[in-house]
Formats: structure tokens, C-alpha cells, sequence
């Protein structure tokens, strides 16, 4: 169902006001939502925050939450270019301008996707000897990105579901790990936390409404609210306010008193670096051998790419990277066809990967701002790089949070299933 909004200015991105979106601003497709879904979308904007904010300043303790944001490492840089500072800097005033709204707790999304990175790894591995058993093993599609997740289910469904990776996505398992772990720890329920997700494309705002990240029992969502960078900055612009001027905060740590001075990234180019990352380790699981840098071979586009591993003159690893949905319809293509040769593919719905979210990297007319991109990529690029395996947090966690490596808690907290049934045509209205 088409939603009246969609057919305002497409400037009214930048306007202080509901922060609407457009469904066409949607990466997964145009309108590719139910009508229910489209006002749940509406719903998550800066009116929101703001209402829970002053309930918190209001004598009935009864409706008090703990407000908590978590912020992901793309959404960053876009701040760092706006004021023209660091990464680092720009996490810290940006955490110093959300404490000041009244904000309690922010975190930093990449402990999440540490998990996803290392649940992707294994699940890689698994599939991997699997493929001459099972049909749908290889090749494997990444998981990260909610608007190719929208698009393989509502319009692919079974011919490449099964070949999508579970893990699931930073955001779900950051869901997980703060109205779980983090609130446990608080000796909180769930529905007392509002956690907001800040990130740089619109698409994880559908994400958030996911029946699988909700818990009945508390009425619950993981994530209860997803505002793009772009929003936040309205905010800023609404209050007059600018980043340099704040204090430096560290962001916080879910482990109690400890902040999070250090900032670091995953070893990707725009993303959290699932190919890097899982070329990597199946190099050495699988082969034994060490790769020190990737080396990427431009295909059609600068946005479709490949990585291969030879081995005595035989290519034993072929994996792509395919962003923006040219790319992605081809790469499906090819699948239809039993022409897919990759045995993996980091799927990204946004051109240029996730620092080109719709969220964030546009001009007030809603073309994409290239200088600010480029701007980004750069600052980005800065950031020192982490090993998932590395993180000591992490491996505490599969301990006391998931009770091992391989449990059910595992399966529960960090992996996903993906619906196979197509909406039909009264409910979508679908334009390719």
C-alpha cells in the first residue's frame, strides 16, 4: 500500500519536523511494506525519543525508562565530516550531546557485530564442507543488511533464503545484548529500557519491527527505536546546537562502570567487513593458509567485486561483493540459472556499501552528496582495525551470557530464520 507520504517534496528529509521517510527511500524496494508496518515506521523518529525523555521528568516514576542508544560505526564518520573532527572525537561529543538530552546510557554497535562476525565465520566454515550434502550450502549470502533481508523474502523468498547466512545482523544482536545482557545486569526488565538505534540507512527501521526481535512476554522489541544520522542531526540543527561544543564523553560499556575509550573498526572497506573477515578465517580453517591483505578484482562496477584464493593452481575460495540492486538482481540472476560460482557474498543494499546509507549521505534535495562520502571514507579509514577473535569481552560473553561457544543460548541470541512466504499483491505494491 502506497503511503501519502511518499509523495511530499523529497527535501523534506532535512526539514525539523516528524523526520518522515519515504518508502522510496526504503533501500529493500519501492512501497515494499504492509500499511500496519508503514505507521510503525513513522513512528520511530524524533517525537518519540523526545516522548520518553519527558515522561522521565515527570513525577509518575511508573513510566519511567532507561533510555539507552546504540550507535553503529558507519553513523559515526558522518558526524566526524559534518564538524570536521576525528571519528573518535566525533563518538565522544556525539555521546556528550545525547547525555545532555537526558539520555542515559550510549553504546558503540561493534562488540554485536563482533558476534555476528565470528557466528558468520563458523556458519561459513559448516556450509563449506556441507555443500556436496546439502543443496543450499554454498554459496552463502551475508545477513547484515535489513533491506536485501526485505527483498529476499518478500520477493525472492525460497530460491535464496535458505542461502542466506542466520546469523543475525549488529543491530538484532545489540537488541539482544542490551534488553538481555545489559538489562540482567541493571537488574532491569526488558520493556524499562528504550533502546534507540542510530544508524545511516532507513531500512533498519523496518528491521526493528521484526516479530523474531520481540519479546511477548514483556510486550518488547530489542530495539523499540531506529533514528538515522541524519535525524540526529536535525536534532542538533533543531536546538542550535553544534558537536564541537559539547563535552567529551566515553561511550559506555555494557560491563558495568568500564567506558569504551579505545574506538575501533572491522576490517572493511564501508561495512563491518564480513567478506574480510570471512575470507580470512576460511583461508586458514579451510586451507591453512594466512592472508595479509585482500585483494579485490573490479568486475562490471566499482560496486561488484571479487576475492579469490588459489591453491596449487586451483581457485579454492571465490567470494564477491555485490552492493546496490543492479548488482544484487544480477548476482540473483545468475543464481536462477545455476551460474552462481561464489561460494560467498557480502550483499549490501546501498551503492558504495554503508557509509552511502540514504540516511545520511544525501543532499538537501536527496541526491547523493559525493563529497561528504568521500569525506567519510576517509575518516573511516582512519579508525584502527580489530580482530572480532581478539575482543576479551566477547569471549566472556559466550561464557556467562551464552553459556558456551556452541549452546542453544547461542542459536537463541545470535541466530535468526528468515520467512519464505511472499506477500501477496493487496498487501505490497511493488515497483521494479
Amino acid at each position: 500500500m502506497k503511503c501519502e507520504n511518499c509523495t511530499k517534496k523529497r527535501n523534506e528529509f532535512h526539514r525539523l519536523a516528524n523526520a518522515k521517510i519515504f518508502l522510496s527511500d526504503c533501500l529493500a524496494c519501492d512501497n515494499c511494506i504492509t500499511s500496519d508496518e508503514a505507521v510503525r515506521v513513522f513512528q520511530q523518529n524524533q517525537k518519540e525519543l523526545f516522548h520518553v525523555l519527558n515522561l522521565n521528568k515527570k513525577c509518575d516514576t511508573s513510566k519511567h525508562k532507561v533510555v539507552a542508544v546504540s550507535v553503529c560505526p558507519q553513523s559515526l564518520p558522518y558526524f566526524a565530516a559534518k564538524f570536521s573532527v576525528s571519528v573518535t572525537e566525533a563518538a565522544k561529543k556525539l555521546c556528550g550531546f545525547l547525555k545532555n538530552l537526558g539520555v542515559h546510557y550510549v553504546f558503540d554497535t561493534t562488540i554485536a557485530a563482533d558476534f555476528s562476525i565470528l557466528e558468520s565465520q563458523k556458519e561459513f566454515v559448516q556450509r563449506y564442507h556441507h555443500q556436496n550434502q546439502e543443496k543450499h550450502s554454498i554459496p552463502m549470502f551475508a545477513s547484515a543488511c535489513p533491506g536485501w533481508i526485505q527483498y529476499a523474502e518478500r520477493v525472492l523468498s525460497s530460491l535464496v533464503t535458505p542461502h542466506i547466512c542466520t546469523a543475525k545482523s549488529p543491530q538484532q544482536i545489540m537488541g539482544s545484548l542490551v534488553k538481555g545482557y545489559f538489562a540482567r545486569q541493571q537488574n532491569l526488565l526488558p520493556d524499562k529500557i528504550f533502546h534507540i538505534i542510530v544508524a545511516p540507512c532507513y531500512d533498519r527501521k523496518l528491521e526493528a519491527l521484526r516479530e523474531d526481535f520481540h519479546a511477548p512476554v514483556y510486550n518488547s522489541q530489542d530495539v523499540d527505536c531506529v533514528l538515522t544520522s541524519g535525524e540526529v542531526f536535525q536534532i542538533m540543527e533543531q536546538r542550535k546546537v553544534s558537536l564541537k561544543e559539547m563535552a567529551d564523553v566515553a561511550f559506555d560499556s555494557l560491563f558495568g562502570g568500564i567506558k569504551e575509550d579505545e574506538l575501533i573498526r572491522h576490517d572493511g572497506r564501508k561495512s563491518d567487513g564480513y567478506l574480510e573477515h570471512i575470507f580470512k578465517h576460511a583461508a586458514k580453517e579451510l586451507f591453512d593458509t594466512e592472508v595479509k591483505e585482500i585483494v579485490y578484482k573490479v568486475l562490471k562496477n566499482k560496486d561488484f567485486q571479487e576475492v579469490t584464493l588459489e591453491k596449487d593452481g586451483e581457485t579454492v575460495l571465490r567470494f564477491a561483493a555485490a552492493y546496490g540492486f543492479r548488482n544484487i538482481q544480477n548476482m540473483v540472476l545468475k543464481l536462477k540459472k545455476g551460474k552462481c560460482s561464489y561460494h560467498f557474498v557480502e550483499v549490501l543494499a546501498c551503492p558504495g556499501g554503508c557509509l552511502n546509507g540514504k540516511g545520511q549521505a544525501q543532499t538537501e534535495d536527496g541526491k547523493p552528496d559525493k563529497a561528504l562520502l568521500r569525506q567519510m571514507e576517509d575518516v573511516y579509514a582512519a579508525v584502527p582495525v580489530r580482530l572480532p577473535e581478539t575482543n576479551t569481552h566477547v569471549q566472556k560473553l559466550y561464557q556467562e551470557w551464552l553459556e558456551g561457544m556452541d549452546s542453544v543460548k547461542v542459536q537463541e541470541s545470535l541466530h535468526t530464520k528468515y520467512s519464505t512466504e511472499k506477500l501477496t499483491a493487496h498487501h505490497l505494491d511493488i515497483k521494479w
